[in-house]
């Protein structure tokens, strides 16, 4: 019999911890190899963790609710695995090390004399373990912390961008990080009071709404949006889809949606406008070789998730079809993986599913572009025929782009969604599924 350590494993690029929500098993459980042993939450999804090992569940080291790095150990299982083969606990029969890095509510930091108290909780902004270590040391308080410009995932702080941040300091530089944003976040922007009748009720917001609500409030505070519109004829695809529909669940066994004809659009455009494509890094611009589309997904809760398609443009219409119902399904059963909701480089939100006709998307960071896709309706259009002008019943749909100032001009961020609605309208009403 040996020992073996069950690891918090890799869970998506940009992502180095996750907190543990619930563990499923007990020790003395005997466990399959593969089986899920436990929950756990990560910023960007929810996910169950199986066991990489069969064997008996001897120990738990880290405990619900505590913020565990990626790689350390979360589990003893006991196990007829080799010992050659495996990570044994440690000969003197000693409990192994707790790995579980603890959310700590208030340390109290001393700057020039003051005491200060560094409460993380109370800041609406995401730190990880070392960046907070790092702020602790150089005695940097939670509000000079909220100050310092992200370039990191999403607007986050990095452990160089503090790091820059303390060496400035100590020369006695002034950082300004208003080169990059405008430094208001929710914790450090004055709070109005709600009021509260007889009556109301009072809802506590879920994990996943409070991150989304920081994520959006950090892109406003990042980008300034800019948002263009156009107005497409999309009959051809109307009546292609209403045509084909039915051959194609008889063959696939699935069904046709207009989201995979949007990405196909959408990709095309990217190609011809590849600027839209890039994601800002400071004062550079990285333009992304893949074309990652993300697609918003509406759950059950009403909240909203982004799983993304990567290498778009390597599929085929049906291959978009296939991949766009799987992740939809999946991210409404909560049980997409977590690197099935990163390395996005462009969104598309279906807002005309609500029955919306236009939107106003905020985008999802890092990115520079998102286009929301309206209703598609009825309308009487002019049509130039050969013979003259004519009004004909359209199916139309609006298109809003919105894209970040900062690197997209108006010139581009119009003419991608002009491309778009150009894609849409030119398709090709005989083509073969």
């Amino acid at each position: 019999m040996a020992q073996v350590e069950l690891i918090m494993p890799k869970m998506g690029e940009s992502i180095f911890e996750a907190t543990i929500l619930t563990w499923l098993k007990k020790p003395g459980d005997k466990i399959e190899q593969d089986e899920s042993v436990l929950e756990v939450a990560t910023d960007k999804v929810d996910t169950e963790v199986p066991s990489t090992y069969a064997g008996v569940l001897k120990e738990i080291l880290a405990k619900e609710g505590d913020i565990v790095k990626v790689g350390a150990p979360i589990a003893i299982i006991t196990t007829d695995v080799a010992e050659g083969k495996s990570s044994v606990a440690p000969a003197d029969g000693k409990k192994a090390p707790a790995v579980a890095v603890k959310e700590e509510a208030a340390v109290a930091v001393h700057t020039n004399g003051t005491t200060h108290t560094a409460d993380f909780k109370s800041s609406s902004r995401f730190y990880s373990p070392l960046v907070k270590n790092i702020a602790r040391e150089e005695n940097i308080p939670v509000a000079e912390l909220e100050t310092i410009s992200g370039s990191g995932v999403e607007g986050r702080v990095t452990k160089k961008d503090i790091l820059d941040y303390v060496q400035n300091r100590k020369v006695g530089a002034t950082v300004q990080p208003v080169k990059h944003a405008v430094q208001t976040t929710a914790a450090s922007a004055p709070k109005v009071q709600a009021s509260i009748s007889a009556g109301d009720e009072i809802i506590e917001m879920d994990r996943m709404r409070k991150m989304i609500a920081e994520r959006m409030v950090d892109s406003k505070r990042i980008a300034p949006h800019v948002t263009s519109f156009v107005e497409a004829d999309v009959t051809n695809i109307v009546q292609w889809r209403g045509r084909v529909k039915n051959e194609f669940q008889k063959r696939d066994g699935d069904v046709l949606t207009f989201t995979p004809l949007f990405i196909e659009a959408v990709v095309l455009a990217i190609k011809d406008f590849p600027m839209i494509n890039v994601q800002v890094d400071g004062d550079k611009i990285i333009r992304k070789k893949d074309i990652n589309i993300g697609m918003a997904v509406a759950l059950p809760s009403g909240n909203l998730i982004v799983p993304v398609i990567k290498n778009a443009d390597q599929y085929s219409l049906a291959g978009l079809a296939k991949i766009v119902n799987d992740l939809a399904r999946r991210a409404r059963e909560n049980k997409l993986k977590p690197d099935e909701l990163t390395g996005g480089t462009f969104t598309i939100s279906n807002v005309g599913s609500f029955g919306n006709v236009m939107g106003t998307p905020i985008i999802l960071q890092p990115q520079v572009g998102i286009i929301a896709l309206g209703a598609i309706q009825k309308k009487p259009a002019v049509m130039e025929m050969p013979y003259g002008d004519v009004i004909a019943i359209r199916h139309k749909m609006f298109l809003s782009h919105s894209y970040d100032h900062r690197v997209v001009d108006g010139a581009l961020g119009g003419s991608v969604v002009r491309r778009v609605a150009d894609y849409l309208e030119k398709f090709d009403i005989n083509r073969s599924i």
